[in-house]
C-alpha cells in the first residue's frame, strides 16, 4: 500500500506534530505570600484529610477517576517501585476530599515539600460531577494554609490546555500569578493502553496510518 501523502503545509508560525503525539500549552503559576481565602459554599459537609500511608493501587485508582477525562497519565506510567518511593517520601503529602461521615474519596491534593523553600501543588483535582460546586475552593483554602505553614519562599503549580478549561482562572482567583508558559509534546497515553481510548474527548485521538 502506498503511504498516505498530505498537501504541503505553510508551517510559518506552526510546529509540526507527528501522529500519536499530544501537544499542550503549559502555564506555570506561583505565589509568594498567603492569599485571601476563597469563598466556600455555605452549609457544605466536606472534609479534608491526610492519607498517612498511601498505597500505589489506591493512589492510581483515585488518580484515574479524577484525571482520566483530562488525560492525566504521568503517575500511571511510573513503575511500581518509583511510585511507591514517591508516595512514601516524607516530603510528599497526599490529602483527600470526602463528605463528612463517608469514606469515598472525592478529591485529591498532593503537596510536594522536597525542594527547600518551595512547595509545589503537584496534583489538584476532583471526581467528575464536583467541579464548579465549591469543593475545589474548599480544598485549595486548606492546601494553601498547609503550604504556607512552612513559610516557603514560594508555592507553585502548573496546568495545561488538556486540563479543565477553567483551571488557570481558578488558580488565579486563588492568588497564583502566571510566570511562564511552554509547549509540551508527549506520547498520547490512549495509544499505549495507559488510558482508555474514550478518555479526553476534548482532544481528538489521531493515530498514524
Amino acid at each position: 500500500m502506498e503511504p498516505t501523502t498530505y498537501p504541503t503545509l505553510n508551517l510559518d508560525g506552526y510546529t509540526p506534530l507527528p501522529p500519536g503525539k499530544l501537544a499542550a500549552v503549559v502555564t506555570f503559576l506561583e505565589m509568594t505570600e498567603p492569599p485571601a481565602l476563597l469563598p466556600e459554599p455555605p452549609g457544605h459537609d466536606f472534609t479534608f484529610a491526610p492519607v498517612t500511608d498511601p498505597q500505589p493501587d489506591w493512589y492510581r485508582d483515585l488518580f484515574r477517576r479524577i484525571g482520566e477525562e483530562w488525560l492525566w497519565y504521568s503517575r500511571l506510567r511510573m513503575d511500581e517501585a518509583a511510585l511507591r518511593a514517591t508516595l512514601a517520601d516524607p516530603g510528599v503529602c497526599v490529602h483527600v476530599l470526602r463528605r463528612a461521615g463517608e469514606t469515598e474519596d472525592l478529591g485529591l491534593i498532593e503537596l510536594d515539600f522536597r525542594t527547600p523553600g518551595e512547595v509545589e501543588l503537584s496534583y489538584v483535582g476532583l471526581v467528575p460531577g464536583l467541579v464548579g460546586g465549591g469543593a475545589g475552593r474548599f480544598m485549595m483554602n486548606r492546601a494553601l494554609t498547609l503550604a504556607f505553614a512552612t513559610a516557603p519562599r514560594r508555592v507553585h503549580v502548573h496546568t495545561c490546555t488538556l486540563d479543565h478549561q477553567g483551571a488557570v482562572g481558578f488558580y488565579m482567583r486563588a492568588g497564583f500569578r502566571p510566570y511562564a508558559r511552554a509547549i509540551e509534546v508527549v506520547d498520547d497515553p490512549r495509544l499505549d493502553g495507559v488510558l482508555s481510548r474514550s478518555a479526553g474527548r476534548h482532544a481528538p485521538l489521531i493515530e498514524s496510518d
